[in-house]
């Protein structure tokens, strides 16, 4: 298998592989483009005109994404997997999954379309140069951008698998992209209301691609996710990848759950008490009238929405950032 298959070894080490630029027996092209980053070509007699950006570890305790990226890596070295697209791969936040640490000293994924630049430390640095990666790797006109970022959750979830779909004033959401999803063992789509400072939000509201943040269960250490099954994604991506979809896939949603934003809670200071279980799961539902969260001047959250549940609840963020969000069940006629 060529060395630069091995990307995930190289980033644990923190080594830089003494071959930039290695080719399959295919004809597939791997450059490594600094840390934890990695672009594969292939034959140009075989390209699609895809360009895949798949990337991992922006939450460095998050290990079941990266061992994926890592399998289908090894698989493109080998040459069992055969691209069709052109692809980038990422890991994140490379310290920190060296740490085995969700981050070192602030949250990548609070520091993008621009936030990075308002902060300091590596890990704002570490964001702009994501940001300088995918816009180059997206910078070729007139091919398809998709970019899937795969995480896991801190918590447990009543819906295990489910994507993130991002928000552009007057763009739409896709139903063929849902579709793929759904093939791909997605559970549930929110689908977000307002722009938003993550790397999907970035690459969707920036750089035109499709682009979706996928939480894939509970977050566990390396080589202890026998819990959690990906292979309906990894089949997915691998057909991705050789460009061998269904031609005439349709749109059917089935089964599919959608779910829009009611409202962010957004903590405001120190005084802030969001008012649930420290083990509530992502998706628990809410009954009207429950007080969800206080903070200074008597500011409240009460539920008001039928069917409201709530997601990624976390009172211990930084002050000004999102400490949950209340979502309401949707219908595919609602797309916009």
């Amino acid at each position: 298998m060529l060395a630069l298959g091995k990307l995930l070894d190289l980033t644990l080490a923190g080594r830089e592989p003494a071959e930039k630029t290695q080719m399959t027996v295919e004809g597939v092209r791997m450059r490594w483009l600094g840390e934890g980053a990695l672009e594969v070509r292939p034959p140009e007699a075989r390209d699609n005109g895809m360009d895949l950006l798949l990337s991992a570890g922006i939450h460095g305790n998050e290990t079941a994404p990266i061992e994926l990226l890592d399998e289908l890596l090894h698989g493109i070295a080998r040459g069992d997997i055969k691209p069709r697209a052109r692809m980038l791969f990422l890991f994140g936040n490379p310290e920190a999954i060296r740490r085995g640490e969700r981050y070192i000293e602030q949250d990548v994924n609070r520091l993008f379309n621009g936030r990075h630049e308002l902060s300091s430390g590596t890990e704002a640095l570490r964001a702009g140069e994501l940001e300088r990666l995918a816009a180059t790797f997206f910078s070729v006109p007139g091919r398809m951008r998709l970019h899937y970022d795969l995480h896991t959750a801190i918590r447990g979830s009543k819906i295990e698998q489910f994507a993130l779909y991002p928000f552009k004033e007057g763009r739409q959401h896709s139903r063929r992209e849902l579709a793929r999803l759904r093939a791909a063992g997605m559970e549930a789509v929110l689908l977000q209301s307002k722009a938003s400072i993550t790397f999907t939000a970035y690459t969707y509201e920036q750089l035109d691609a499709e682009a979706f943040t996928l939480e894939l269960g509970k977050a566990r250490p390396f080589g202890q996710n026998q819990q959690v099954n990906l292979l309906l994604l990894e089949e997915r991506l691998k057909r991705i990848i050789e460009g061998d979809e269904p031609s005439a896939e349709d749109e059917r949603l089935d089964g599919l759950q959608l779910f829009s934003v009611a409202r962010e809670i957004i903590k405001h200071s120190d005084n802030f008490h969001l008012h649930l279980p420290a083990d509530i799961e992502n998706f628990s539902e809410l009954s009207k009238g429950y007080l969800l969260a206080e903070d200074l001047a008597e500011t409240r959250w009460i539920v008001e929405e039928e069917g409201a549940r709530i997601i990624f609840p976390n009172p211990k963020v930084k002050n000004g950032l999102r400490a949950g969000i209340l979502i309401v069940p949707t219908t595919p006629d609602q797309l916009g």
